[in-house]
Parts: C-alpha cells; sequence; structure tokens
C-alpha cells in the first residue's frame, strides 16, 4: 500500500480508503448502498488492514449515525492501527440547533461521533458542507478548540466551493487557528470540475483532495453501457436524483474509453477509473466502497500498478468537457501552470 503525505500536514494516509456508507442500511437511501451489520463489516475491515488499507470513512449522517456505530465495533481493541475519519453539519435532529457548524452543534456531533466511534480522537474531522449561516470563525474558532482538546487531530472539509475553502483558509492563517488539510471532493472521470478551481486551490493552498465516489456514482462499474436497461439491482434506481449528473452519451464515450484500456491491461472498468484518479495532482487519498467482499477486493485491484502516459491521454480526451467562464480564458494563459485537464 502507497502513502502519501495529506495535504500540508505531517501525517500520511494510504492511498485508499474505506467509505462506511454501505454499513447500516439505515434507510431507502443508504439501503441502496448497502447494509452491512457488524459481522460483515468486522470481516471488511479484516482484508483492508491485511492489504494496508488502513484508513476508514464515515459520517454522522450516515445512516443517522449507524454507519459509525458499526465501524467502531469493527475496529474495536485495533484503534491504534487504523485512521478514522469521519463528518459534521448535516441535520442530525429535529431541533432548530441540530444542523450546521455552529459552535453548538459541532461540539455535541464531535461528542456524538466519538462515543458512536468507541474512541476518543478522531484523525481527521470534515465539515460535510458549507454552512452559509454559521459565520467561519466561529466554526474555525470551535474546530481549533476540539483540537487543542485532543477530541480532533487534523481537520478538513467536504463539498466546499474555491471562495469557500480561500476564506476558511484565510481566517486560520489570521487567527492561527488549525487549517483545514483535507478537502473531501467529488472527482471523477465522469466529474472533472473539480480540476477548474479546486485543484489549483489545494495545490497553491497545499489541501490534499479525499475523494468520494471516484467511478462517478456508480456509473463506471461497467454494468452501465450504451443499448442496454440499467441492472434492477443498481442503486441509481433510487438514487441517481440525488448524486452528479452525467449525461449519457458522455458517460458513454467514457465507458467505452475505459473498454480499450481494460483489454490493454486486463484490468476492470472500476480499476482503471480508481488508478486514473489517483494519477492526478493534489489527490491524497481515494475512498472506495463495497458491498460485500467481492467488491472489496476488486477495488483493491486498483493500485499495484500505474496506467500508462498514452492510457491516461485517451481517458482524458474522452472525459473532456467544456469548461466554464472563467476557467475556459484562464487556461489559454501560459501564466496559470496549475491549471489541469
Amino acid at each position: 500500500m502507497e502513502f502519501r503525505q495529506l495535504g500540508r500536514s505531517g501525517l500520511k494516509v494510504p492511498v485508499l480508503s474505506l467509505g462506511t456508507g454501505t454499513f447500516g442500511g439505515g434507510n431507502e437511501f443508504f439501503k441502496a448502498w448497502g447494509e452491512s451489520g457488524v459481522q460483515e463489516a468486522t470481516r471488511l475491515v479484516d482484508i483492508c488492514l491485511e492489504h494496508g488499507l488502513s484508513m476508514f470513512d464515515t459520517a454522522d449522517v450516515y445512516s443517522n449515525g449507524l454507519a459509525e456505530e458499526i465501524l467502531g465495533k469493527a475496529i474495536a481493541g485495533r484503534r491504534d492501527k487504523v485512521l478514522i475519519s469521519t463528518k459534521g453539519t448535516f441535520s442530525m435532529g429535529q431541533g432548530a440547533n441540530d444542523v450546521g457548524s455552529s459552535r453548538h452543534h459541532l461540539v455535541r456531533a464531535v461528542d456524538a461521533s466519538l462515543k458512536r466511534l468507541g474512541t476518543d480522537y478522531i484523525d481527521l474531522y470534515q465539515l460535510h458542507a458549507f454552512d452559509a449561516v454559521a459565520p467561519v470563525e466561529e466554526t474555525l474558532a470551535t474546530l481549533d478548540d476540539l483540537v487543542r482538546a485532543g477530541k480532533i487531530r487534523y481537520i478538513g472539509c467536504s463539498n466546499f466551493s474555491g471562495w469557500h475553502l480561500m476564506k476558511s483558509l484565510a481566517v486560520s492563517d489570521r487567527y492561527g487557528y488549525a487549517r483545514h488539510v483535507a478537502h473531501q471532493a467529488y472527482y471523477s472521470l465522469v466529474g472533472r470540475d473539480y480540476e477548474w478551481e479546486l485543484m489549483p486551490l489545494a495545490a497553491d493552498q497545499g489541501v490534499g483532495a479525499v475523494v468520494w465516489s471516484p467511478l462517478g456514482w456508480g456509473r463506471l462499474t461497467g454494468k452501465l453501457r450504451r443499448g442496454q436497461p440499467m441492472p434492477e439491482t443498481s442503486r441509481l434506481h433510487v438514487t441517481a436524483d440525488q448524486g452528479p449528473p452525467v449525461p449519457e452519451e458522455y458517460l458513454y464515450k467514457v465507458v467505452d474509453a475505459l473498454d480499450e484500456v481494460a483489454k490493454e491491461t486486463g484490468k476492470t472498468l472500476p480499476q482503471i477509473a480508481i488508478n486514473w484518479v489517483l494519477q492526478r495532482p493534489t489527490v491524497s487519498n481515494v475512498i472506495i466502497g463495497a458491498r460485500n467482499e467481492e467488491q472489496l477486493r476488486q477495488n483493491l485491484g486498483a493500485i499495484g500498478w500505474t496506467l500508462t502516459p498514452e492510457q491516461i491521454a485517451k481517458l482524458d480526451a474522452a472525459s473532456a468537457t467544456t469548461k466554464t467562464y472563467p476557467y475556459w480564458h484562464q487556461h489559454g494563459f501560459e501564466r496559470n501552470p496549475l491549471l489541469v485537464g
């Protein structure tokens, strides 16, 4: 297992982490992802550790806390061997203050996550979304207090826009607060918007990307193909309208390119798609998911080999899209070396 530095921090993380959205199946949305109980989750953790994958990603909102509980039980007795990343900000109750990134909600959310996980510290705590109501200064002061209290070791964010992240970093720098070292962001062969502004920002400011959904919300498994119906078991039946939109013809063009590379490498489409993401600048870690042991072992096959420059170029060309303004304008200026794609 390769380890990479997490942004501009001193923490080394494995290039793959296991996402726990498949743990619990606490409602219809998460049942579509998976519903692993403690026994199966423990077996998945065993396999991960056997392969050097020692980082596990979760969130309080996953099955309303059940995923954190199951993960806590699955790693019991081996906390010192794993890294835990979890997230908070989304609603966890009916009260007016049971949501957001206020001091009130974050302190309670972190304590609740610690209890469910059965641990006294979280390695990486991430804001699950940008809260435009809570003052950024209040949010970062609170996270800094939690770091100083030893409850959190590193902080990050998720699904921020460029200005959200840069404003947060500027506030941290102004007041000496803990700084976001990770941005958990959507990035895939059929979702390359991350490259336009967030990637240059990450490179400039030392923020490592922790990539979620490298298979484009389940679209790059190889099961979706031109002229064929969607598989009956696909989670897209339940979650398609809640994930990133992908035009059908664009998807099929990328799948065609993946098929060509698969013939050249003997690898599966998911393995190739994940390997492509791992070759991109600023990426520290890619979150993989698994309903079962077979899927986990398949996804673990995404590492230990590397796509050739020619294969990467083929996938880049198939997945290229027209940038919106001002990115198309900036891309043509030779003094923007951080721009990619």
